[in-house]
């Protein structure tokens, strides 16, 4: 696979990646797709151990996310600096703290959007508390399914 087939793959995962965090976008079909774009096109037994391995941990993070509360993201007031810092606190953590690290940075992220804009501690904690309640755990599980494929591809790129 050449450099700008390979380019066009990440920015389809990018795209999905960013869509998860955007309603109506199926973000993590769209980074199925990359993946499984890239796999067809690699000749390795590893892309298609990563595509079957992405289509497992994708659809479980569906089933989780079909026994949470529906996403009322929009009632609760979250704005898109929220979002933005939730994405950013969490793709920061993946890579600071690998793996768990986008757990404790989509929070914390929350929590610093809220925090800027409320003010005080408890104001943003309780806010927090909040978002996650209303759907934010469910965004959660699909933004972390997609950084762990996400995670596999760039992983088998650089070391396989």
């Amino acid at each position: 696979m050449g450099a700008w087939e390979l380019l066009l793959v990440g920015v389809v995962l990018l795209i999905g990646l960013c869509g998860v965090m955007v309603p109506g976008v199926p973000g993590s079909w769209l980074v199925w797709a990359g993946v499984a774009w890239w796999a067809v096109q690699d000749t390795r037994t590893v892309a298609w151990g990563v595509l079957v391995g992405a289509t497992v941990v994708l659809l479980v993070a569906q089933a989780v996310r079909w026994q949470l509360p529906p996403r009322r993201l929009r009632q609760s007031g979250t704005t898109r600096r929220m979002a933005l810092c939730a994405g950013a606190g969490s793709l920061l953590g993946f890579f600071l703290v690998p793996v768990l690290g986008a757990l404790l940075g989509f929070v914390g992220g929350v929590y610093l959007a809220e925090r800027v804009r409320l003010g005080s501690h408890g104001e943003a904690a309780a806010s927090t508390r909040n978002a996650l309640r209303v759907g934010g755990w469910s965004v959660l599980v699909e933004w972390f399914a997609c950084l762990l494929v996400i995670g596999a591809w760039l992983g088998v790129l650089v070391w396989g």
